[in-house]
């Protein structure tokens, strides 16, 4: 995966209406068909299939590919179904669903994405002289360079994290929803950064280093997690104001969302952690064997 999955994604996460402080809510519950939103989703999933009709019909081999086609749709209707659905709308109202939202684009989505490689198909989905001139401009060193280096385990780890814990930071979440460009900065670094993490552990590093730094990513983020759900008093207030409307505290809303990062996307990371152990593990195993 390339800086172009990045590019095509700022799009579809970055300019949607969801910014608490600027925009009007709707009354009821109700899907986000903005245009803004929608279309570059329909952009990249048409840019994807016209890339696999044009290149199944050089090849003869589409059947070979429906694991990727698979992981890209599931990818890309969990990453609509975060900020276009309903969920989008109640995250604006509740830090619960807020929570969800995110962890569906950084432990869902991203991951799903990258197993599904789509830059290729999404390439032979342009024009043939856009194709080779956006495909010249990725091989260049300036940017095969910087993604070797943004993709290390290490680094692509602390980069995650960072923005993480950066981005919850009360102060800076609570200017984020109420501020339309800090919060699309904000949806867009967890996206581009879990797209850099779950690169790194899946595609790029061995095994054992990938359960290692999935285990630390599944440890920090639980932390933060707990450190939201145990918090004696309440430490986003914007996010949190108009809990009282859904029968909720405030601190019970921002003990919820914790339990959510703390728990659930805990287990995806663990799970992910375990399946990569278990490999590295046979792995080992099978290497062993062969040199009996």
């Amino acid at each position: 995966m390339s800086a172009l999955i990045c590019t095509l994604i700022f799009l579809t996460i970055a300019v949607p209406a969801m910014a608490h402080g600027d925009d009007d809510h709707a009354a009821t519950l109700s899907w986000t068909f903005d245009p803004w939103i929608v279309l570059p989703i329909a952009l990249i999933s048409l840019l994807y299939f016209a890339g696999r009709i044009r290149l199944s019909r050089r090849t003869r081999r589409s059947g070979a590919m429906r694991w990727q086609d698979l992981f890209f749709c599931g990818g890309m209707l969990t990453l609509a179904g975060a900020i276009i659905s309903p969920l989008h709308w109640l995250g604006e109202h509740l830090f619960t669903f807020h929570m969800i939202e995110h962890e569906i684009v950084m432990a869902v989505s991203a991951p799903l994405l990258v197993l599904a490689r789509p830059v290729g198909l999404l390439l032979w989905g342009l024009p043939r002289r856009a194709r080779g001139r956006l495909g010249a401009a990725m091989r260049t060193p300036f940017i095969r360079r910087s993604w070797h280096l943004s993709t290390g385990a290490t680094n692509a780890t602390v980069i995650h994290g960072v923005a993480i814990w950066g981005w919850h930071l009360p102060f800076l979440f609570d200017a984020a929803v109420t501020n339309t460009a800090m919060h699309r900065l904000q949806h867009l670094s967890f996206f581009a950064t879990a797209i850099l993490f779950w690169w790194a552990v899946v595609r790029k590093s061995e095994y054992g280093a990938s359960a290692w730094h999935l285990f630390v990513t599944m440890v920090h983020t639980s932390i933060l997690g707990a450190l939201m759900a145990l918090a004696p008093r309440v430490l986003y207030i914007a996010q949190t104001q108009t809990a009282g409307a859904w029968g909720l505290t405030p601190l019970e809303d921002q003990q919820l969302a914790g339990m959510i990062m703390w728990v659930p996307a805990g287990t995806i990371y663990a799970a992910a952690a375990l399946t990569m152990l278990a490999l590295w593990i046979r792995g080992s195993s099978e290497r062993g064997a062969r040199n009996a």
